[in-house]
């Protein structure tokens, strides 16, 4: 009688198909795990790609859709504003650089130049009112050299009637100042006197600014490319929103900020719009009361 496994068992034909079966299965396991490690894989590139794409889209939105750090800025108005010292020279400055503040001007006393800082709005008509007033004593203090004059452009008055006006006048006359810097005394005078009625007027368009500077002596590629392109209006914006936080600036009155706003030797004036003898003494109170031999910087606070 036959003993041993050889009678009951598997035989050798049945192991090898029980191992291929076997072998088969495993195989087929393992193409079903490699097919999950690829898609799994997959979703995880798509996901990294699209969170990618958000932190690009931040940043694009922080940088450019904002304005704020962002802005062009003009040479000449390190400060925020242009300095004459005589009616066809200004001060020479960098722009202000990409996100940075602006660089308050720094003031020599020597008990007889009068430093005038003003911040006005080109539709603004108490600013006409101080400008055709003051705008001959001002220029023959300029040009005997007992004055300084620091014009800083704010937009207070834009509306949807005037076209926003105020800040593409002001971005206008800041290509001026970062192309013809020498030519701002004459195109500040201009625009005010062709300044549009701030109630029924519908504001300048880019084109008459354009003849209005060209009528002033300013007719260059640079700048009429500047103007038509608004490339200074983030300037003016940023600018005039410093100017309404700043303490210094606003009115001990009304606690707001209002246009014009003058100071000379870091002193306000307080009086008529319509009084030139009443600014002019007031200048040479100024003078006298900041004294000599000292620099002060003005304004320093935000």
């Amino acid at each position: 009688m036959a003993t041993g496994r050889g009678s009951t068992g598997p035989t050798k034909r049945d192991r090898r198909e029980e191992a291929r079966e076997t072998a088969r299965r495993m195989r087929e396991e393992e193409a079903k795990k490699a097919k999950r490690r690829k898609i799994v894989v997959q979703s995880s590139v798509i996901v990294g790609v699209i969170a990618v794409l958000a932190i690009i889209g931040v940043v694009i939105f922080t940088t450019v859709g904002t304005g704020g750090g962002a802005a062009a800025n003009p040479k000449n108005m390190a400060s925020g504003g242009i300095v004459l010292t005589a009616p066809d020279k200004a001060v020479s400055t960098p722009a202000i650089k990409s996100g940075a503040q602006p660089t308050p001007t720094k003031m020599e006393l020597d008990g007889k130049t009068a430093h005038i800082q003003i911040w006005l709005d080109y539709q603004c008509p108490y600013c006409d009112q101080f400008e055709t007033t003051n705008d001959d004593q001002i220029k023959q203090w300029l040009s005997d050299g007992s004055a300084t004059l620091e014009i800083h452009p704010v937009a207070i008055l834009d509306s949807a009637q005037n076209q926003q006006y105020s800040t593409r006048a002001g971005a206008a006359a800041s290509c001026v100042a970062n192309s013809e810097p020498s030519k701002f005394w004459d195109i500040n005078s201009a625009l005010f006197a062709k300044q549009p009625d701030e109630q029924t007027g519908t504001g300048l368009t880019n084109s008459e600014i354009l003849s209005i500077f060209k009528d002033a002596g300013v007719d260059s590629k640079a700048v009429t490319d500047c103007v038509n392109k608004q490339t200074f209006a983030d300037f003016v914006t940023n600018m005039t929103s410093d100017a309404t936080k700043n303490s210094q600036l606003k009115n001990p009155t009304s606690g707001g900020f209002g246009t014009p706003t003058v100071f000379v030797n870091g002193e306000r004036y307080q009086g008529g719009f319509t009084d030139a003898a009443q600014f002019a003494a007031f200048k040479d109170a100024a003078v006298k009361d900041a004294g000599s031999g000292k620099t002060i910087t003005f304004p320093t606070s935000n």
